[in-house]
């Protein structure tokens, strides 16, 4: 198991979790915590749509649907819908799944391959808005050969190509005859999961019950509710008033748990990252000397240890340090006196009030952070202070993401991101110039070739050692030119009431509360026997 279970007075110790996100803040409708059967939880964020055709719980854990595989505690694939894991050939360009049996849709309706085919064929279509499609450019086709096979073929030896396959089946008896955009599947979905939808009321609650035909059996807690509450303190609130039966927190609110009895803190390890964006646009975050000093300018360490409570560690990149494919000796200490000479050298002199000036152009920028995001608000002012000891002006600015979007061509932002399942899943959007200004891939507007090589070579290779290299030019290249200056790598809290058994936690990525979180798992959760 990843996690790590705290009582008492160990709990003080750990840290934060980042509630992300611009929803409203929400009152789920009736006592939560009264019914043995029934869960909710408090979430800070909700999905956009709940159709996995457009992005849904494509990394897992969707409740509502299945993939063809599943990870388990420890983040290893195991099989969904499928009956074992894939046949790979020789050349690892072919993929092949033979299906589970007798599986139905919550509606009756048999699952099989062809609702395979359907799915992948939909989100690879131009017509559909997935941001995430680019994860599947290694699909060259997809057939379903019988009911229950269905084979995927590659354009290339796509090494982590079976990670994609924990992405949720779509029914194509109903979603195929609907606007894949906008119809009705987009708000009330059809799975095979092992919870069927009871009701989204948007900024306010995700409602789901046990489907009782489900093929791994019926779920033990017959009512699960995700109830999208913005707020720390109005979370904690209702957690402590047992409207709420589990919650995300941050620490200095979990500390107030720490010595109640009937409740257990979990803290998960995340690839979750925090960075500033330093776009290409700007003529001051545009410049490499800049760049460079900002990154040495940082002290990551104060971080970890006044931000976080040391429940995180310092970031150089997307990779945590403790991740095998993080690169040894790309580590940047904090040095403030580098930094300065490099933006001496690079013509950046300090002005009558310490900032500094070249050509004319003022060392000053905008840093947006997320409005009521205490965690990114923490992170942009600690960069902002660290970065005027260095002579450049940072201003922070707070703002619903529909504020911040249309700036991020030019303006700083306090972003997040990070996966546990390959490099490929975080870097390749994070990095690509190809993608630079698609939504919120690629957010700088990065552009360097010879990240974008690695990107490819990593990508396209099956050889393990050929992707290592090339994840490691990708991390150089990024203390050459950062593009992005990322701080820390935060950890992940949450309160639990103690009426189950099997609550547990998974290596999280950046996203978390829908499907991560100590309900990872609530299918298989069972009440505590009194």
């Amino acid at each position: 198991m990843t996690a790590r279970t705290i009582r008492g007075a160990a709990a003080a110790a750990l840290a934060a979790v980042l509630t992300t996100g611009a929803t409203a803040c929400s009152n789920p409708s009736g006592p939560a915590a009264t019914a043995a059967d029934s869960a909710v939880v408090g979430i800070a964020t909700e999905p956009e749509t709940l159709s996995p055709l457009l992005g849904y719980g494509k990394d897992g854990n969707s409740k509502i649907f299945d993939g063809l595989l599943t990870h388990d505690a420890d983040m290893k694939l195991k099989p969904a819908l499928a009956e074992a894991l894939p046949e790979v050939s020789a050349d690892g360009r072919m993929y092949t799944y033979r299906l589970r049996r007798g599986v139905k849709f919550s509606d009756g309706e048999p699952f099989t391959a062809k609702d395979v085919e359907f799915t992948y064929r939909t989100i690879l279509d131009p017509r559909t808005n997935n941001a995430s499609k680019t994860e599947l450019d290694a699909i060259e086709s997809v057939t379903a050969e019988a009911p229950d096979r269905v084979v995927f073929t590659l354009k290339y030896p796509y090494a982590p190509f079976a990670e994609r396959t924990v992405l949720p089946i779509a029914p194509a008896h109903v979603a195929a005859g609907q606007d894949v955009n906008g119809g009705e599947f987009t708000t009330r979905p059809i799975g095979t999961g092992p919870y069927l939808l009871a009701g989204w009321s948007k900024g306010e609650k995700i409602a789901f019950r046990a489907n009782p035909s489900y093929w791994g059996g019926e779920p033990a807690v017959k009512k699960f509710t995700m109830a999208v509450i913005k707020d720390d303190d109005v979370r904690a609130t209702r957690l402590r008033s047992g409207e709420l039966d589990a919650a995300i927190l941050p620490p200095a609110l979990a500390r107030g748990f720490a010595q109640d009895k009937t409740r257990t803190t979990y803290a998960a390890k995340t690839f979750d990252y925090r960075n500033v964006t330093l776009p290409t646009a700007h003529a001051v975050t545009g410049d490499t000397a800049v760049r460079q000093a900002l990154d040495l300018a940082v002290d990551r360490r104060a971080m970890v240890d006044k931000l976080l409570d040391g429940a995180g560690k310092a970031a150089y990149g997307p990779v945590p340090t403790d991740s095998p494919w993080f690169t040894p000796g790309t580590e940047r200490a904090h040095d403030l006196d580098l930094a300065k000479r490099l933006l001496d050298d690079a013509g950046w002199r300090p002005g009558a009030d310490g900032i500094r000036v070249k050509d004319g152009v003022r060392a000053s920028f905008p840093l947006w952070y997320t409005t009521g995001d205490k965690i990114r608000q923490d992170h942009a002012l600690a960069f902002a202070s660290d970065a005027k000891k260095a002579g450049i002006e940072v201003r922070t600015e707070a703002g619903t993401w529909e504020v911040i979007e249309p700036r991020m061509k030019t303006d700083a932002v306090l972003a997040g991101g990070g996966s546990p399942a390959d490099p490929d899943f975080d870097q390749y959007l994070l990095l690509n110039s190809a993608l630079a200004g698609d939504g919120f891939n690629n957010m700088a507007r990065y552009d360097n070739p010879a990240v974008d090589r690695a990107l490819t070579d990593a990508r396209e290779s099956g050889d393990p050692a050929v992707r290592k290299a090339a994840y490691d030019t990708v991390q150089r290249e990024l203390v050459k030119n950062p593009g992005y200056v990322f701080l820390t790598h935060i950890d992940h809290l949450y309160v639990v009431n103690d009426k189950w058994d099997g609550p547990g936690t998974q290596v999280e990525p950046h996203d978390h509360g829908l499907g991560s979180g100590p309900w990872w798992n609530v299918e298989h959760w069972k009440p505590k026997q009194k």
